[in-house]
């Protein structure tokens, strides 16, 4: 059930996650940890209005959009709030994508302002030319390259520093994010200015308890939806603070950043706790860790109990949703299983005809909450698709047990039906998983030779571990001995990478049609 805001007719969500702290006399409390520096509410502020004033200089006016390609710095929430103030809708890009991609988005949100990081200017200047709506390029964090840009650094401090919040309502438009593009172009997804408080109300508040004295620190990056909560809505809502990591998350990263920050909650993807389990590090600090991206695997969650002696959240959230809507609880975990929905928020397991299934059996999972999108960018048919009223197909599949957990068994398009039996490739994944030999693996369908779809597993052995077909033998027993003989895999094949998404998703599709190359 939708838990309802009271927010005033006129209501602009910087001045909510920003102003609102300095009204409150909390503007001197840290915002921002980054790179042994620190910012304050009040310097954010400041940071965000002169950017928003030197966006109205350029011409920039309500509902413009201002593309935000940046590494995790200060630069982001003053660049993204400073945008939302004057009521224009920044747009939050995945800094790991390709010239092309940026084409595609750059043309398609019809951005006239990109704001860059310096250190991904090189992926921009071979479709520089292209791009017929970009008016003005930002480059932040280093020296500008193009004769008509501006340079962050030098450009701000000459813009004023005080700033009215444009006339916008909790139902306008706020910011994008991209969706992934596993099936088919990415999708601009349109998200107004209630949402935020939405997720920060819900998960935020009743699921994490964040409170004034946390500190945040996200391995997912603020450009995707998980990472923009909980590095930037989340401590914003309640003013705590944030640590800001640039660098790539590696295991020794993340481990150096929670010795030398001390956060309190730690945000990261199953691919990375897995990856922490065999590294030197420790914890302190830490009072709750949260998962998402990816289904957390129950030997992943046990281990990391028994070894840190913290407890992983896992849930599942999504682009359209902003953020979490079913997750497991402090106290109330359930091992393999995504929890139960978060108080705010409804969801449905249903069949083809999108009637309710009985409990226990796999059908799509349709969610509701007050986060929820409002629609795709231009893309009118999908959003039909997906938003069905007050209710967002998810395209995942899932189960709700007796007790009403939730388990995720996998996307739509990635369930197998092997000889007529679905199987979940999170399942098989899990089971492999818990062998000492296996570091990662990822499971997909794959047609043996009379054409009939069997499991296949792309496996990464643990250090020390040395393919062989004595092994692989092993790993095919250890699946029939702990599952239903049918759901074992037909292949291993050894690799050293899997490809992934930006939050740490599998991107199976690659590993269905063999593109991918190790």
């Amino acid at each position: 059930m939708n838990i309802s805001l009271n927010l005033p007719e006129k209501f602009n969500a910087a001045d909510y996650f920003v102003d609102r702290h300095i009204r409150a006399n909390r503007g001197h409390r840290v915002a921002v940890y980054c790179r042994d520096r620190k910012f304050t509410y009040t310097d954010i502020q400041i940071g965000m209005n002169r950017f928003g004033n030197g966006l109205k200089s350029l011409g920039i006016a309500m509902e413009n959009r201002v593309a935000l390609l940046l590494h995790d710095t200060e630069v982001y929430p003053m660049t993204f709030w400073g945008a939302i103030k004057i009521g224009a809708v920044p747009i939050c890009l995945n800094t790991l994508m390709r010239p092309k991609d940026y084409k595609y988005f750059l043309q398609d949100s019809r951005a006239r302002v990109l704001v860059v990081d310096h250190a991904l200017l090189d992926v921009i200047e071979p479709i520089r030319g292209e791009l017929t709506f970009l008016e003005r390029i930002i480059v932040a964090n280093g020296p500008v390259s193009g004769k008509d840009d501006l340079e962050l650094a030098s450009w701000l401090p000459a813009q004023a520093s005080e700033l009215a919040c444009a006339p916008t309502t909790p139902d306008d438009p706020c910011f994008w994010l991209y969706s992934s593009g596993s099936t088919g172009q990415p999708k601009g997804t349109v998200h107004l200015h209630h949402d935020m408080v939405y997720a920060t109300e819900t998960y935020a508040k009743q699921v994490l308890g964040i409170r004034e004295d946390d500190i945040c620190f996200s391995a997912a990056k603020l450009f995707f939806a998980y990472g923009l909560g909980n590095g930037l809505y989340f401590p914003f809502g309640v003013g705590a603070s944030a640590v800001y990591l640039p660098e790539r998350p590696l295991a020794e990263t993340v481990f150096k950043t929670i010795e030398h920050y001390r956060p309190t909650l730690f945000f990261g993807v199953p691919t990375l706790f897995n990856n922490m389990l065999v590294s030197d590090g420790k914890l302190n600090g830490v009072r709750y860790c949260i998962s998402a991206g990816e289904a957390l695997p129950p030997d992943i969650l046990k281990r990391w109990q028994e070894r840190f002696q913290v407890q992983i959240l896992d849930g599942i959230g999504s682009t359209e949703m902003a953020h979490i809507y079913i997750s497991n609880a402090p106290g109330d975990i359930q091992p393999g299983s995504t929890g139960k929905p978060v108080p705010g928020y409804d969801a449905r397991i249903v069949d083809e005809h999108f009637q309710d299934v009985a409990e226990g059996e796999i059908g799509t999972l349709l969610v509701s909450g007050d986060s929820a999108a409002a629609y795709y960018w231009n893309k009118h048919e999908k959003s039909k698709e997906t938003m069905l009223g007050g209710w967002l197909n998810t395209g995942d599949k899932f189960f709700r047990n007796d007790q009403g957990y939730y388990y995720y068994v996998g996307r739509s398009n990635d369930m197998l039906k092997v000889g007529g039996i679905w199987v979940s490739p999170i399942e098989v994944e899990a089971c492999l998983i818990e062998h000492p030999a296996v570091l990662e693996c990822a499971v997909v369908g794959a047609p043996d030779e009379e054409g009939l779809i069997k499991p296949r597993a792309f496996v990464i052995l643990n250090k020390g571990q040395v393919p062989s077909e004595a092994l692989e033998k092993e790993l095919k027993m250890h699946v029939k001995t702990k599952l239903a003989p049918y759901k074992f895999p037909r292949w291993i094949t050894f690799v050293d990478t899997l490809p992934k998404t930006a939050t740490g998703k599998i991107k199976r599709f690659e590993l269905k049609d063999n593109s991918f190359e190790n």
